[in-house]
């Protein structure tokens, strides 16, 4: 188990007092685990610090311009292979299931392709299963780490560490992510609605496995008794 996962997680929490006071204790966390090579270190720190020492409501309306506002930087994992189809419910349903198999149980309001809550239950795995479990979407976060390099957001340093960490980094030619296209201004409305009206959902026998299918298997194929694992719940 790693508490560098669940460090990470706060990180791409939305910011509050509590984040920014326990800032000296995430790094402490980074710092004793020692996983992440210094170059990542050294880009997570400037994170930190930043998380740290500016001003609150600027720290939060950043984060709610990045991630609530702008499709393609979503922490939503399926969102970026399966975009509103209804293939990405059952998807969520699958992965809820692998959860609470595996005995970390969240609320209704929680989707469980929420990259933080995916990072938690990281964090109560066995080292090599986590890092192998972290290779599945690990495609997503290589394109979310170059989104936010082009915004020049502090922030892309986490999917970097992430990438980092896990065990196999597929080619991008092997897997579909949705593709960017024209960002909308975070603050046009209409824009955004339109940005984000649901999409065609494809049926048919020459459907590609999607990351679901892939992130699905591979974390049941390392699953463990849930009699093994501490209960726990995403903050």
């Amino acid at each position: 188990m790693s508490k560098t996962f669940k460090a990470l997680s706060a990180l791409l929490s939305y910011p509050d007092e509590a984040l920014q006071k326990a800032a000296p204790e995430v790094r402490k966390v980074l710092d004793e685990e020692a996983l992440l090579p210094p170059e990542h270190r050294a880009a997570l720190d400037a994170l930190i610090e930043e998380i740290a020492t500016t001003e609150l409501l600027t720290l939060q309306e950043h984060y709610v311009e990045l991630f609530d506002r702008t499709r393609p930087l979503s922490l939503h994992l399926f969102e970026h292979v399966h975009g509103e189809s209804r293939d990405r419910g059952q998807a969520m349903i699958d992965l809820k299931s692998v959860y609470e198999e595996n005995g970390l149980f969240f609320s209704k309001s929680e989707l469980p392709d929420y990259l933080p809550a995916f990072l938690e239950f990281l964090s109560m795995r066995p080292m090599e299963e986590a890092r192998k479990q972290l290779s599945q979407p690990a495609h997503i976060l290589t394109a979310l780490a170059e989104r936010l390099h082009k915004r020049q957001s502090s922030y892309a340093a986490i999917f970097e560490a992430l990438t980092a960490l896990a065990v196999d980094v597929p080619d991008a030619e092997e897997f579909e992510v949705v593709p960017e296209g024209d960002d909308a201004d975070p603050n046009d409305f209409a824009a955004l609605d339109a940005q984000w009206e649901e999409e065609a959902v494809t049926f048919g026998p020459g459907a590609e496995p999607s990351c679901k299918d892939r992130l699905v298997s591979q974390i049941r194929a390392g699953r463990r008794p849930a009699a093994d694992l501490p209960k726990g719940a995403a903050q």
